[in-house]
């Protein structure tokens, strides 16, 4: 009776705390929106071949890639929809707009000197659902002296990440550039592959961003998983069967051995985020066949991971210590997610007990009780989400 009385009181409190906890991870329902930039760069026969791909559309925004997650957190937003609603050819004929800047920094600098770009092709997709980021390719070149030795690339302030991929020579550099940020000198004849410690370590942040704050489906999920049971067994075990499924299928996608096309791959995502969700609401502990479905839906979203790698790259000389880096990262982004959910509900149930019974520390032993009732209204909010992705990557 007291237990009861005591959720009525305070329900509404609790409820708003686990809807901003769930809301707050889904603030977008287009988190993938920002994307590191890809930049391939190849100098040879005195010319420099700089091929970006890139959300021309946020470059031209101004938009602080720096700063936000998700375009529609910018202030500039508006100007990003404007940008966005144009065709491809208006975009095209825009991109060089950017050039200044970039060549003020300079973008480019070959053996201690500016090298001043130039647009040579941009190419905009068409037709592609202005709900989503338009990733152009973008061609910019310079003239080099035909000895040259070294270049290094500064990546502006602002432009958010950017995958640098050196092109056409033996043991190529790979590296990851923040805004502001500038390599290293990089040997123009080859040789600057990343030793297996330096890949290792660069691309756990890759794995990790792909998580938080990118990968919204994938931290539903997650927050699935969570939502069945307060024990740490039954989250043990899901997450286990989760790691070692998409641990398999990232290595089978990313040596190219599994292909599956996104079209099928994210609709099934978000039908495993909805299964796990009502599973929830209906059953209040582990199954025995619950760890095997998860590992299923672990192999799909591996699928999901392989995908973002597929757009990096991984460097070929360092490919193993890349990607268990990447996985790491993964990892520590879903760990990342369940600490943080643990934390907030623990605390808003623990306080709300508290305050009702006038601070008895033997009220913290009705947590089940309360975790039961917003596990249920949180799976519920997680499977109304899924349900609405899977409506929409199949017929929208």
């Amino acid at each position: 009776m007291r237990d009861s009385l005591v959720f009525t009181h305070w329900k509404l409190v609790l409820l708003a705390t686990l809807s901003t906890l769930v809301m707050g991870f889904a603030s977008g329902l287009r988190a993938h929106e920002v994307q590191p930039t890809i930049g391939d760069l190849t100098v040879a026969d005195g010319q420099a071949e700089l091929v970006l791909r890139i959300n021309l559309e946020a470059f031209l925004a101004g938009i602080d890639l720096d700063a936000v997650d998700d375009t529609n957190d910018a202030e500039n937003a508006g100007d990003y929809d404007s940008l966005r609603a144009l065709s491809a050819s208006e975009i095209a004929a825009r991109a060089p707009e950017l050039i200044e800047g970039w060549n003020a920094l300079p973008l480019l600098v070959v053996d201690g000197q500016p090298v001043p770009l130039s647009s040579t092709e941009v190419q905009v997709p068409e037709d592609i659902d202005i709900e989503l980021a338009r990733v152009s390719e973008w061609t910019l070149t310079g003239l080099v002296p035909e000895d040259a030795q070294t270049v290094t690339v500064t990546w502006p302030d602002g432009a958010g990440a950017m995958v640098l991929r050196q092109q056409g020579v033996d043991e190529p550099f790979t590296g990851y550039l923040n805004g502001s940020e500038t390599s290293p000198e990089i040997a123009l004849a080859g040789g600057d592959a990343q030793s297996g410690l330096g890949a290792f370590t660069s691309y756990i942040p890759v794995g990790f961003d792909h998580i938080l704050p990118q990968g919204l489906d994938h931290i539903l999920f997650v927050l699935g998983l969570f939502f069945l049971s307060t024990h740490l067994g039954p989250l043990l075990w899901q997450v286990s069967a989760f790691t070692l499924a998409h641990t398999v299928t990232l290595a089978l996608g990313a040596l190219g051995l599994v292909n599956i096309p996104g079209e099928i791959v994210e609709p099934l995502i978000a039908a495993s985020i909805v299964y796990v969700a009502v599973e929830n609401i209906f059953v209040s502990g582990l199954s025995r066949w619950r760890p095997l479905v998860v590992f299923g839906f672990g192999l799909l979203h591996g699928l999901g991971f392989a995908s973002v790698l597929g757009e990096f790259g991984l460097p070929e000389a360092q490919f193993i210590p890349a990607l268990i880096g990447f996985n790491v990262g993964v990892e520590l982004g879903q760990l990342t997610v369940i600490a943080m959910a643990a934390l907030l509900i623990w605390l808003a149930v623990r306080a709300a007990l508290l305050a009702k019974l006038e601070g008895d520390e033997g009220a913290v032993r009705d947590y089940p009780v309360m975790f039961r009732a917003v596990s249920v209204t949180g799976s519920l909010i997680i499977a109304i989400i899924g349900v609405w992705w899977v409506i929409e990557r199949v017929f929208l």
